[in-house]
C-alpha cells in the first residue's frame, strides 16, 4: 500500500521543503552506541540569508554525507529533525508545531574547531 504523496511530481515533492536548513546541520554519531547527536554546525554550502543550498544539484558529490531525501527514505533517517516538513508527513503530532529558524543559533562549518566537535552538540527541542 502506497502513501498519499507517492503521486507527487519531483517539483511537488521538492516544494514540501520549508528550507529551514536543519537537515544541513551536521550530526555526530557515537561509534560505540550508535546514538546520534545534533550539532549547531551548519554546512558551508547553506546560505542563511536565502535559506537554500548554494550547490543543491551537486550537494551529494561535494558533501558525501549529504543524503538526497526521497519518498522512500525520509522516514528512515534517524538524524532528520522532528520539525522537518517531510518528517511531518509521517508524524502528525508535529504538523502544527512551529519551526524556529536556525539563524543566530548556528556556527559555520569553516569556523569549527574539528578537534572539539562535541562542544557543538545541541539539544534543541526542534531537532
Amino acid at each position: 500500500m502506497g502513501h498519499p504523496w507517492d503521486h507527487l511530481s519531483k517539483e511537488e515533492w521538492e516544494a514540501i521543503c520549508k528550507r529551514c536548513g536543519k537537515c544541513c546541520l551536521y550530526p555526530l554519531q557515537d561509534e560505540q552506541t550508535g546514538e546520534i547527536y545534533h550539532t549547531n554546525i551548519l554546512c558551508r554550502y547553506f546560505d542563511l540569508e536565502k535559506s537554500l543550498c548554494t550547490v543543491y544539484d551537486k550537494r551529494c558529490e561535494l558533501v558525501p554525507s549529504c543524503l538526497k531525501l526521497n519518498k522512500d527514505n525520509v522516514d528512515k533517517l534517524p538524524f532528520m529533525p522532528k520539525s522537518c516538513a517531510y518528517r511531518r508527513l509521517f508524524d502528525p503530532t508535529y504538523q502544527d508545531k512551529p519551526t524556529p529558524s536556525i539563524k543566530g543559533r548556528v556556527v559555520r562549518e569553516q569556523d569549527v574547531d574539528e578537534n572539539n566537535l562535541e562542544d557543538y552538540i545541541v539539544d534543541w527541542e526542534d531537532l
